[in-house]
């Protein structure tokens, strides 16, 4: 992977883990935060193997300072006033190591990045905005004792609807997000118990037992509440879109030989849950792959690295980047072979104003064998706008 030296007078920072599709998001930060964060620097240490443990609720859906990268991420469709809508809001902490062992309250030991964006179905447009601070000084903040977040004026907070269910499978998380063209005030509510990926939670994301993380979601969550475009403000129709939830947290890096990622995670309108990704060398060859599937009332079924395939089979490239995107796919596995559909093309996110990232994130369609859509959320792709960078 080609190397990028700094400009002059410009600070390295702690990269962060680079353990899965989003993670590396959060660690390319703009140059001018990295001299404003400080002399500290960073110094790198060896990544070591994270323990397989039980995951412990509610505590470990709060944040995790321990380890260096987190991300919480909730993608979903709806209706709103006869119009399909796709929405994505993502809250990113990375760990500053060079700051952990200084005394000043300034210091910016870790930061805060939030990502948001409203897919417009009918009018064929991407809106999306973004947000990075330090954390404290009640600016932006993230609980360890449970869904808390505050990034500025973003938001997100989790609460359980019914205490003492098993692994606190009732949960209402309530986003609050004013972005420049649009604003989100939504609610989703559990519909079906947590899905812990990987064994029992311990995903791995790589060829190395380094390359891992805790990672559990929650799909099939209801949805309810406004959106805003522009001026107009649209109440979302009754039973008509599901979200997915995705919370992550890891210590280890990203394989050297990646060179990016491509990820799903869909809702069927049966009510399973699908989650495939791989991740990319740069002859596009896989170096990794997973996923899960889980239908209704049933037991999580783990998908092993060699058993799901990506094959692209339509591309779009950017006017903006130039980066030249697989926006339909074949995906193969051990649940069946499935087509992805972007519903719009243009879904490319610039993110230079806080984690310096461009990449592909949008609503797209799941297709079973018979060519009829099956299910409908989220497509991410990373590393074709440029090789990840460490």
């Amino acid at each position: 992977m080609p190397s990028q030296a700094l400009p002059p007078g410009s600070l390295p920072l702690a990269p962060g883990p680079m353990v899965t599709r989003r993670q590396w998001l959060a660690q390319q930060m703009p140059w001018g935060l990295a001299a404003a964060v400080g002399a500290a620097g960073w110094l790198p240490s060896a990544a070591h193997a994270l323990p397989a443990r039980t995951l412990v609720f509610p505590r470990d859906h709060g944040s995790h300072p321990e380890l260096r990268t987190e991300w919480w991420y909730i993608t979903g469709h709806v209706q709103a006033q006869g119009q399909p809508w796709g929405f994505q809001v993502t809250f990113f902490r990375s760990r500053v190591d060079g700051t952990q062992q200084l005394q000043s309250a300034f210091a910016a030991k870790h930061l805060l990045f939030a990502h948001a964006a409203i897919t417009d179905v009918r009018g064929q447009r991407l809106l999306h905005d973004q947000r990075i601070a330090r954390a404290g000084f009640g600016v932006a903040q993230a609980s360890e004792a449970d869904t808390r977040i505050r990034l500025q004026d973003w938001t997100l907070e989790r609460s359980d609807t019914a205490r003492g269910k098993p692994d606190f499978a009732a949960s209402r998380y309530t986003t609050h997000i004013v972005g420049s063209e649009f604003g989100l005030d939504l609610v989703f509510d559990s519909t079906q118990p947590l899905l812990l990926q990987g064994q029992q939670g311990l995903s791995r994301k790589g060829p190395d037992a380094e390359q891992a993380s805790y990672y559990y979601s929650q799909p099939q969550l209801a949805v309810s509440g406004t959106l805003q475009v522009g001026n107009k403000r649209m109440a979302v129709t009754p039973d008509t879109g599901r979200a997915w939830m995705d919370h992550e947290w890891s210590e280890a890096l990203l394989h050297p030989d990646a060179q990016g990622w491509d990820w799903i995670g869909m809702n069927l309108h049966d009510g399973s849950a699908l989650t495939a990704f791989r991740l990319r060398r740069a002859d596009g060859t896989a170096l990794w792959a997973g996923g899960s599937w889980r239908a209704p009332g049933q037991p999580v079924q783990v998908f092993g690295a060699q058993s799901v395939a990506f094959t692209p089979l339509r591309w779009w490239t950017s006017p903006r980047s130039g980066a030249r995107y697989p926006v339909q796919w074949q995906v193969q596995t051990p649940a069946g072979t499935f087509a992805v559909n972007a519903l719009l093309d243009s879904q490319e996110l610039d993110s230079s104003g806080s984690t310096g990232a461009i990449y592909w994130e949008g609503l797209s369609d799941l297709m079973g064998a018979t060519g009829q859509p099956v299910g409908r959320g989220y497509l991410e792709m990373t590393g074709y706008a440029k090789p990840l960078r460490l």
